[in-house]
């Protein structure tokens, strides 16, 4: 059934006149007429009686403009929805990003874009990047921060990726360690130290990545949480890998150096969008912000 029927039926029903809802319509007399007529043809009912001076509903079409004053009403809904979404007037963005990514870059981003856009509804959800590959694939995530190391990257063959930079490992170290006033250390000159870390296997933390350097941390302390973990830096209990994403937020007791580049990798940070599916607006929006932000606090801004 063509809208457009629904449109002229509503108009003639209103104006009792064909020639009159022609001429509000931008239809000839007898254009409104064949419309009618096709509509009347398609639902096998006569929907108006056509007198001397204008038309009147029959019952029937008094019955069927019930309907079709809420399908326009309807469809007039969608239109201004769909507007609203696409002028960022409304709507949502569910935003995904691992757990350093959301000490800085993300927060960031997120107070910026609403600043600009405070009718959108953001939300964030925390996970692993595997999990916000999943999330974007059931469509719980709109956009999501995820990140790579090289060797990685295939698993993340299903999303559209745009970098937003490096995120180098950084060594936290208490503020009084004898190595604390060095720039930049090697894995070789920590071979002793105490180290905290989020699991107690290796392979399942930060250190997973320095393990090509023949690198054997002695983790005595297991701690997953980031306040935590550097709060034991601070007192002296051991040393811990931070990323940079992460080097805004440690505390003014805790001091930061670079690991050689031949002992850690570095891997690669990226906005991400499911391949082959279409943008909404308010993320096509969200990105720049992102890109912005990812800018500011891999600088150290």
């Amino acid at each position: 059934m063509d809208l457009t029927w629904l449109r002229v039926f509503e108009a003639v029903a209103r104006i009792g006149s064909f020639t009159a809802a022609g001429g509000e319509l931008g239809y000839t007399q007898s254009a409104v007429s064949r419309q009618i007529s096709a509509l009347e043809a398609e639902l096998g009912a006569v929907l108006f009686d056509r007198l001397a001076r204008g038309v009147v509903l029959t019952e029937e079409g008094r019955r069927f403009r019930a309907h079709a004053k809420g399908a326009l009403a309807q469809v007039d809904a969608g239109r201004r929805e769909l507007g609203e979404l696409r002028d960022l007037t409304a709507g949502r963005l569910r935003v995904g990003a691992f757990a350093t990514a959301n000490a800085a870059l993300v927060p960031r981003a997120m107070a910026a874009f609403q600043a600009v856009h405070p009718a959108v509804r953001v939300s964030l959800v925390e996970g692993r990047t595997p999990d916000h590959v999943a999330g974007l694939a059931d469509g719980s995530v709109d956009v999501a921060v995820v990140s790579g190391y090289t060797d990685q990257l295939d698993a993340l063959d299903a999303l559209d990726l745009r970098p937003l930079g490096a995120d180098a490992i950084l060594v936290a170290l208490p503020r009084g360690h004898r190595l604390a006033g060095r720039r930049r250390l090697g894995l070789a000159e920590l071979a002793d130290e105490v180290w905290i870390a989020g699991f107690p296997d290796a392979e399942r933390t930060l250190f997973a990545t320095v393990a090509g350097a023949g690198f054997e941390p002695r983790i005595d302390f297991v701690v997953q949480e980031w306040t935590a973990k550097l709060g034991c830096v601070a007192a002296g209990l051991g040393v811990t890998l931070v990323p940079a994403l992460a080097a805004g937020a440690v505390r003014d007791d805790v001091v930061l150096a670079e690991l050689e580049a031949a002992d850690a990798p570095v891997r690669a940070v990226f906005a991400a969008t499911l391949a082959g599916r279409s943008v909404p607006a308010a993320v096509e929006a969200f990105l720049p912000f992102l890109t912005t932000a990812a800018i500011d606090v891999l600088a150290g801004g």
